[in-house]
């Protein structure tokens, strides 16, 4: 399926056997009940609490007396630990267990069973208890209290030795976070204690607030409060010590009610009927690496037909609030929609019914997010129960307990790419599977494959100009931050077709209001995206419009005889040096297409030119980055365009068997060579429109296989309209390979008259050389025919030559010749 969930941990496999052998352990010391593994019948009962920073897992579970256990499975070294046992018939809201594993904070209410006493102290429903645990010993009440408690202890980033302070987060059903300062002490050896437990300093870091996520991984809580009916959200991040900061505050326009009360992220909640889930809007908070920060919302259902959700993407400055048609009017929506982080993308999905990846990197255009409905085998393979995204990758099956790492599924996305008909769709995985990044190479060349065989299918984009614009991008992003901005991500500046199944709506939106002034490493990015957003207008892509005004003007100085200064040129041509010694240096396998075996002087100028502009504009736009850093990415860079050509064209190569005797004229053409010379073409035009170099030798082979595959009146017009170029290895190959039938004759006598004439008519012949080679060539064979028939140019030396004449009576005879 399109998601791959990679199994991480699961109740029934890490922990259940564990508990059966612990259990056999005590049966057959004749211990009878009392330790962690009296289970007997009470299996369902076991269930996953808590998911800690570290990756540690804390369950719980009941033995046949309601007693409550608490275990925790080690992530590092998978091994399970009885942590504490609750000898009392109660059930667990909350769990959290510290770092070092000494200290367990626990909210328990009474146990929904007709008949059963008050098992708490009277007049409270919810009890919190801080417990010693190493070894167990004391237990203290933190709150006995009326309404329900969240517990959550903070994992700073900070070395392996113990801290001698905790600190834990409160979370009240009555809308208010506090934080517990925990200071522990030795004693007795290893024996860890707490510090003045009759008087825990405590703080409020959020009151009045009607929504909290927290994210495990980055320490942070994110939390809605609502002013004058007005939804903000705010990010608290906690640091190593007790500091904590109010990081940002930022507008929200989506309907949260005062009167609800709802927690992402704080444990397993089972006070909340899962069934009613459909009914309560659901929203979400997701950040990555890159400084993204999205807000994904979905209101209350209202109809079987249509479903509305909307994603804010704070870090571009725009939302984009979605209907999606569901695939079955017959198949009622019984599980609430998910909302799941992917790296790059945003999966958002309802079980039966359809699937959207949303690119959040690139989200302007609706064609770089893939939206799939309907009976669609994508959507009938996707996870029924809910799953709950915790931080980056790791999502949560509280049902049945198991945890995964949710990935692309890189392998069936490609497939799915192969089978699908819709331009929409192919422009979509084709970016989603290059983000992926796994095996370049092995990819591109997949990719490849399929460009070839589906080279005329898209009519809304061109294949090969959007495979090489974006694998280009992918190569070099995430070698530096603000390379999305930079860098051209699609060849497509708009896209107008419709999406079959869904409707969008864009609104700008207000940018988060940063609150402190010092950044550093996701809130710096973060704070760039937003700075972007707010000053960089237009928008600071690259494009060759420079490269291509620059090159036009050094070659139209060429043709008319002046010179730029050497130090210039030299300059440039020393960039194409750099960027084919890089190319070669990272492609060891030998190549089959002759390529990068002349000159060509004019795309070595193109290659140099477009180094230097692309050099200049990131030197320009990057800030902190090393000049050599940047240097090395351009090469990189234009390396990478020009190896993916090369690939492309390798790959056909080697499908139609070419060899080496395909650049010779003496032979007809092959059915492989027409095949060959149709995919150049295509890479011609696609480079065109973009103005991208392409590989020396390029343009010789290219004309070459013209000369084989076309005939006469369609070659002279693919080389009057510029398709074909005659380089001078083309043109000295065809005259010395082609005999003097008057067939041939025709194609050479053609091919010179559209040689392009000297600067001068009236130059010393001993200097009489132009920019252009192959009229040198042909300039040298008449001198070497004038010296080996000295008799047949008597009138050598004499000036009264009519040049007119001959140039007329030269004209007249091509004419004659050709059947003009």
């Amino acid at each position: 399926m399109a998601l791959r969930l990679v199994s991480d941990f699961d109740l029934g496999k890490d922990v259940l056997p564990w508990l059966r052998a612990q259990r056999a352990a005590l049966v057959a010391a004749g211990a009878g009940g009392g330790g962690p593994g009296v289970l007997e019948n009470n299996y369902e009962s076991l269930r996953v609490l808590n998911v800690e920073r570290n990756g540690n897992i804390i369950y719980t579970y009941k033995d046949d007396k309601g007693n409550v256990f608490f275990g925790l499975y080690d992530y590092q070294t998978k091994q399970n630990e009885h942590l504490y046992t609750f000898e009392k018939d109660l059930q667990v809201v909350s769990c959290s267990v510290n770092r070092e594993r000494t200290l367990l904070a626990t909210s328990l209410v009474q146990a929904a069973k007709e008949g059963r006493r008050n098992e708490l102290q009277p007049g409270s429903r919810c009890l919190t208890l801080l417990v010693e645990i190493h070894p167990i010993n004391n237990v203290k009440v933190l709150k006995a209290v009326d309404s329900y408690i969240w517990v959550q202890f903070l994992y700073p980033h900070v070395e392996s030795h113990p801290l001698p302070e905790n600190h834990l987060l409160l979370i009240s059903e009555e809308k208010y976070i506090e934080q517990l300062h925990i200071q522990v002490t030795r004693e007795d050896g290893n024996r860890v204690v707490i510090k003045n437990s009759g008087h825990l300093p405590r703080e409020r870091v959020a009151e009045d607030f009607v929504w909290a996520q927290w994210d495990m991984s980055e320490q942070r809580l994110y939390y809605i409060d609502l002013k004058k009916s007005k939804s903000v959200l705010k990010c608290i991040q906690f640091y190593a010590d007790e500091h904590f900061s109010l990081m940002f505050e930022a507008p929200l326009d989506v309907s949260l009610s005062d009167s609800g009360f709802k927690l992402v992220n704080f444990g397993y909640d089972d006070l909340q009927d899962q069934e009613k889930l459909s009914k309560h809007p659901t929203l979400c908070v997701f950040t990555n690496h890159t400084g993204s920060l999205c807000v994904c919302y979905c209101p209350n259902f209202d109809s079987w037909e249509q479903i509305t959700y909307s994603v804010l993407y704070f870090h571009k400055g725009h939302s984009k609030t979605f209907t999606a048609t569901l695939g079955r009017v017959d198949s009622r929506v019984t599980k609430g929609i998910t909302f799941l982080s992917l790296d790059y993308y945003v999966a958002v999905y309802l079980p039966g019914h359809f699937f959207h990846l949303l690119n959040i990197q690139h989200p302007d255009l609706i064609c770089h997010s893939l939206f799939l409905t309907g009976n669609s085998e994508v959507i009938d393979m996707l996870p029924h129960s809910p799953l709950q995204s915790l931080s980056g990758p790791l999502v949560l099956d509280w049902c049945s307990g198991k945890l995964y790492r949710a990935l692309l599924n890189q392998s069936y996305l490609l497939e799915f790419l192969w089978n699908t008909r819709l331009d929409c769709e192919k422009l979509a995985l084709l970016h989603c599977v290059l983000s992926c990044g796994r095996d370049p190479r092995r990819l591109e060349a997949k990719i490849i494959q399929w460009i070839s065989e589906n080279i005329s299918a898209c009519h809304s984009f061109d294949l090969i100009q959007e495979f090489i614009i974006a694998s280009s991008y992918w190569s070099i992003y995430p070698e530096t931050s603000n390379m999305d901005k930079l860098l051209p991500y699609s060849s497509l500046l708009t896209w107008d077709t419709e999406i079959p199944g869904i409707t969008l709506v864009t609104e700008e939106i207000p940018l988060p209001l940063m609150k402190v002034h010092s950044f550093k490493g996701y809130w710096e990015k973060l704070n760039s995206n937003l700075e972007y957003v707010k000053y960089s207008k237009p928008h600071l892509h690259y494009n060759n419009s420079v490269v291509r005004r620059e090159w036009h003007s050094l070659i139209s100085e060429e043709k008319k005889g002046k010179r730029r200064s050497t130090v210039y040129v030299r300059n440039i041509l020393d960039n194409a040096i750099k960027v084919i010694s890089n190319l070669e240096a990272r492609n060891l396998e030998p190549r089959l297409t002759p390529l990068f075996q002349e000159e060509d002087n004019h795309q070595r100028l193109l290659m140099g030119l477009m180094v230097s502009e692309l050099k200049d504009h990131l030197l320009r736009h990057l800030q902190g980055v090393e000049k050599k850093k940047i240097e090395q990415l351009v090469l990189d860079y234009v390396s990478k365009l020009l190896d993916l050509i090369c690939q492309i064209l390798e790959a056909s190569w080697r499908k139609h068997n070419l060899h080496p005797w395909v650049l010779h004229f003496n032979r007809r053409a092959s059915a492989a060579e027409f095949a060959v010379f149709h995919i150049m073409t295509r890479i011609l035009e696609a480079t065109n429109s973009l103005f991208l170099p392409l590989p020396p030798g390029f343009h010789t082979l290219h004309t070459i296989l013209g000369v084989h595959c076309l005939p006469l009146h369609n070659l002279l017009h693919y080389i009057d309209n510029g398709v074909l170029l005659l380089t001078e290895t083309a043109v000295t190959r065809l005259m010395k390979d082609l005999d003097n039938t008057e067939k041939n004759e025709k194609v050479k006598f053609s091919i010179i008259v559209r040689l392009p004439p000297p600067r001068s008519s009236m130059m010393d012949k001993s200097s009489f050389s132009v920019e252009f080679l192959p009229l040198n060539y042909f300039i040298e064979i008449l001198t070497d025919i004038e010296s080996s028939n000295p008799a047949l140019y008597a009138f050598e030396g004499h000036d009264n030559v009519d040049a007119k004449f001959v140039e007329e009576a030269a004209l007249k005879h091509t004419t004659m010749l050709l059947g003009l």
